[in-house]
Parts: C-alpha cells; sequence; structure tokens
C-alpha cells in the first residue's frame, strides 16, 4: 500500500531542518505514519489527512512542541513538517525501535514477559502519565493501542501525543477508545480530564495484569450482540467491577473470561485494594480513583518483592497481608509453600533481600527513582549463605544492632542481614524482619 507521500519528497518544516520521506509505514484514523530523515538521523513522520489538518490541530501541536516532552516514554512532537503548495502538514518524532512491541501483543500472548519485566512496564507507563498530569495535561485516549513496551527490559514508548490537551481546554480532538473511557464520558456527563485518564490507566493497567477488562464478566458474556446500547450499559450507565466485593452480579464467567480467575489471586492484595478502589466507589466518584502516586508505590514494592519458588524458579510476590495473616506463600505454578526471604522495612517501601537486588533511591527518599541504585543485597565472599546490604550512596549510613551498638557503614561498605538489626539511612531507617 501506498501514502499520500513519495518516497524522496522533502519537506520543509518550523526548525529549518529539511526532511527527506523515506518510506510509507501504516495508516491510522487521523493520518499516516511515514519514515523520515534529516541530518542522518531517522524519525517518524504522522502526516495528516485533510479533514484532520486543521488550523487548530496545528496550534496545538505547536504548543506542544514548544512545551517540550514531560518523559522519555512519550513520542512527543519533535517540529513541524510541511509540504510546499499544500496546506497539509505533519509532525515528526522520534521513531520507535523494532525491538518495541504492542500491548496487545501480550493480550494476545505474543509477548511473555516476566512478572518483573511487566511490574517495571507498569510502573514506568504510570510514570509517565504522572509527569504528563503534573503539568497540566490531559492524555485523552489511555489505551493498550498506544503503548509499545520492550518485552526484555519492560522499557516503554507511547505514541499519538499529538491529542494531549491541557486540562480544561474547549478543543477537544478526542474522547478516548472504546472500554477505555470513564463512564462519565460514556454518558455524555462530562469531558476528558486527569480524573478520566485515570479510570482509562486503571483499564490499562488491569488489562496488563489479568488480561481481561475489568467490567467484562458474566454480563459482558452473556450478551449475544455487544451493540451500542449494551456498550453503554456495560461501560456507562450501569457498569460493575468483575471482583466487586458486595456486588457478585458479574463475575468473570468461567470457560470465557478464564484469565482475569487465573491472575486475580497470584497478585498481592494491595494492588488488588487498588483496582477495587478504582472500579467500585471510583466508578461514581472521579475524585476518588486511584492516583499515580498511589498506584507507583505499590508497583515499586511489587518489583521490590519478587522472589524465586524455592522449587520451580516460579517468581512469586511476597504479600504482606498473608504475613499480617499468618499465612504461608504458596507458589502459583508448583504449589509450594515457602517462607519469603528476608524483607527489609523502609517507611512505606519495602525490599525483599536476595542476592544481587538493587536497592534504589526510591526505597530511601520516596522519590519514584526507580533507576538509580544506590545499594545492593551481596553474598559474604567467606560465606555465601550471608547477606549484607552495600552502600553505594554519597553518604555514610548506620547500621544499628539488636544490642543497641551501631556502626558507621562508608560508601562501599556493607550492613549485616540480621533480623531485629535495621540501617539508618539519615533520613528513615530500613528494618530487617
Amino acid at each position: 500500500m501506498e501514502g499520500r507521500l513519495r518516497a524522496g519528497t522533502v519537506l520543509s518544516s518550523d526548525s529549518g531542518a529539511r526532511y527527506t520521506v523515506k518510506k510509507y509505514c501504516a495508516a491510522g484514523a487521523q493520518g499516516e505514519v511515514y519514515q523520515v530523515e534529516t541530518g542522518g538521523k531517522i524519525y517518524a513522520l504522522k502526516w495528516y489527512y485533510p479533514d484532520g489538518a486543521t488550523a487548530q490541530q496545528k496550534k496545538c501541536l505547536k504548543d506542544l512542541i514548544a512545551r517540550g516532552n514531560p518523559d522519555k516514554a512519550f513520542l512527543w512532537p519533535l517540529d513541524m513538517l510541511y509540504l510546499e503548495g499544500s496546506s497539509l502538514f505533519g509532525y515528526a518524532m522520534e521513531f520507535r525501535p523494532d525491538h518495541y512491541t504492542s500491548i496487545i501483543h501480550l493480550m494476545k500472548r505474543k509477548a511473555d514477559p516476566t512478572f518483573y519485566v511487566l511490574c517495571k512496564a507498569a510502573y514506568k507507563t504510570t510514570m509517565a502519565f504522572k509527569k504528563l498530569h503534573d503539568e497540566g495535561y490531559s492524555y485523552r485516549d489511555i489505551s493498550f493501542g498506544n503503548l509499545f513496551f520492550d518485552p526484555e527490559t519492560g522499557d516503554v514508548l507511547i505514541c499519538d501525543n499529538d491529542n494531549v490537551i491541557y486540562n480544561g481546554a474547549d478543543y477537544v480532538p478526542v474522547y478516548g477508545t472504546q472500554r477505555f473511557m470513564a463512564p462519565e464520558i460514556v454518558t455524555g456527563k462530562a469531558a476528558p480530564s486527569r480524573h478520566t485518564d485515570q479510570w482509562s490507566l486503571a483499564v490499562l493497567l488491569f488489562y496488563m495484569f489479568m488480561l481481561n477488562h475489568p467490567l467484562d464478566g458474566k454480563r459482558e458474556a452473556d450478551i449475544r450482540c455487544l451493540d451500542v446500547p449494551a456498550m453503554n450499559m456495560l461501560y456507562g450507565t450501569d457498569p460493575i467491577f468483575i471482583f466487586d466485593p458486595d456486588n457478585a452480579a458479574n463475575r468473570p464467567k468461567r470457560g470465557y473470561q478464564d484469565n482475569a480467575l487465573i491472575y486475580w489471586d497470584l497478585y498481592p492484595q494491595d494492588l488488588r485494594d487498588l483496582f477495587t478502589q478504582t472500579f467500585t466507589v471510583g466508578i461514581r466518584q472521579p475524585n476518588m480513583r486511584v492516583t499515580e502516586n498511589q498506584w507507583l508505590g505499590v508497583l515499586s514494592n511489587m518489583m521490590s518483592c519478587i522472589y524465586a519458588c524455592p522449587k520451580c524458579g516460579a517468581e512469586i510476590f511476597y504479600d504482606p497481608a498473608k504475613t499480617a495473616r499468618k499465612e504461608p506463600h504458596s507458589c502459583w505454578n508448583c504449589r509450594t509453600k515457602s517462607a519469603p526471604p528476608v524483607l527489609m522495612k523502609i517507611g512505606k517501601n519495602r525490599l525483599l533481600l536476595t542476592p544481587g537486588r538493587k536497592l534504589y533511591s526510591h526505597h530511601v527518599y520516596s522519590d519514584y527513582d526507580m533507576e538509580t541504585a544506590i545499594g545492593e543485597v551481596v553474598q559474604n565472599p567467606r560465606d555465601r549463605r550471608i547477606l549484607g546490604v552495600r552502600n553505594d550512596d554519597k553518604v555514610n549510613w548506620t547500621y544499628l544492632r539488636q544490642d543497641g551498638s551501631q556502626t558507621a557503614i562508608a560508601a562501599g561498605r556493607s550492613g549485616a542481614v540480621a533480623e531485629g538489626a535495621s540501617i539508618d539511612f539519615g533520613t528513615v531507617k530500613g528494618e530487617f524482619c
């Protein structure tokens, strides 16, 4: 298939650079995507159809380019491109590498990341939208069609950012994607906002972890024709969460919606509680939906508290709710019961102490930085069964023994992991338990 622009066509730009069209890539609802080159570097170009190349769209793009990218996860508009003699236009953005795959492939089991990578992708996705919202924007069309991830690392890239608009703006280019729109948008009672984005983000995260829509249970399974009235009822006028603790009318149907039944109990109670909050009270009260910070807190703990089953090696999530109930952890794969490794509690943050595990800035400083390592769990060279936490930070720590004695832990030194002991990081203590 060929697009409107021929290979070799030269486009001008607001920056003064000249872009050469290399090849046609794909077509979407608003325009076509091409590979273009300037200065020896390849970019992606979104070229609008005539009905989308409006003055308002051009103004929005120029505003986005001027304000700049809120997070590296966004394939943000970088430059406006034009064709001489035409009123049409487009914009250049970074080109998505081939090893990134659509979240849709996760739904279809064409991508099979580890649980750690899945949590990391969810964390990075949430962080990106937090930064976008902190800038005063709403994305307005969060769905798995706009999200790509690296199945090996959990890095994410978010496309279609040309529809991002300031909260409260009169111009609304899109209202969202079916099944992802908040109930108040489906019913026409509200315009897109940060609160509706929070609903869509929760739906996206539920899809990522449960491979099922949070409102698709028995009622959806029993509908023979999923027409507009049915869609409006399920996702707008009368939505019911499939795991609503007070309403069992829409539980997943066994044999049809098995993914939700399989995965729901596999994850920690903290995650399930956030989903329950958004999809019960958050249905009618948008200001009660889970915030990005709440998701990040739980997701960071999930990333930090995965351990391997001692029998089969499967990834197991540590669940503090089970520990509080004195309930053993069981492997989802082989059903072997096991005791989790020693835990370090640092305020609201948690870290299971297994060899090689990183202590990140967020664990100590609660800054949501899960990339900067300031420590690592290491093994004693004389006895590898003995673990310690090595200080890779720029400040000294203090090791506090159970008998009240203490020792400074300088950078490069380690404090032994011992139940009842703790590490004073200066602003907060990490307790071994």
